[in-house]
């Protein structure tokens, strides 16, 4: 597999995870403003719906999690338990996902599933638990 040259260090768990499509509040600017601003919006089409899966990957930015994929851009409410701080709350956006489970080789040459599932960064996070994770990630 390629090189990792990601910022955050990451973690390989296996926690159990609910994820919960929040979608957007609406923003209302000032006209001048509103003339020269440009915003992502978040997917709308899954609003309500919630998964269930394994995060599998974890760094203080964001988060890998195995399930049943959500649109992308979609703005979801991740919830876990992280040892030695609890339960952890993260607002989040789909950035990538994999439809199904695919076969790579490693740089060992071995056969390697990735699950399907979703590529998270996080909104919002708390600094306690962004911290912590960054220190197990270490």
């Amino acid at each position: 597999m390629a090189q990792d040259d990601r910022a955050a260090h990451r973690l390989t768990v296996s926690f159990s995870a609910t994820i919960e499509s929040i979608g957007q509040a609406p923003v209302t600017l000032l006209p001048a403003v509103a003339a020269v601003y440009q915003r992502v919006s978040a997917d709308q089409s899954a609003v309500g719906s919630i998964v269930v899966g394994t995060v599998r990957d974890l760094s203080s930015n964001g988060a890998f999690v195995a399930c049943e994929p959500l649109p992308l851009l979609s703005r979801v409410l991740l919830a876990f338990e992280l040892p030695s701080v609890g339960p952890v709350e993260a607002v989040a956006w789909v950035l990538w996902s994999r439809a199904d489970d695919c076969a790579v080789t490693d740089e060992q040459g071995r056969e390697v599933t990735l699950p399907r599932g979703v590529g998270l960064v996080f909104e919002s996070l708390a600094l306690e638990a962004r911290a912590a994770i960054a220190r197990l990630a270490g």
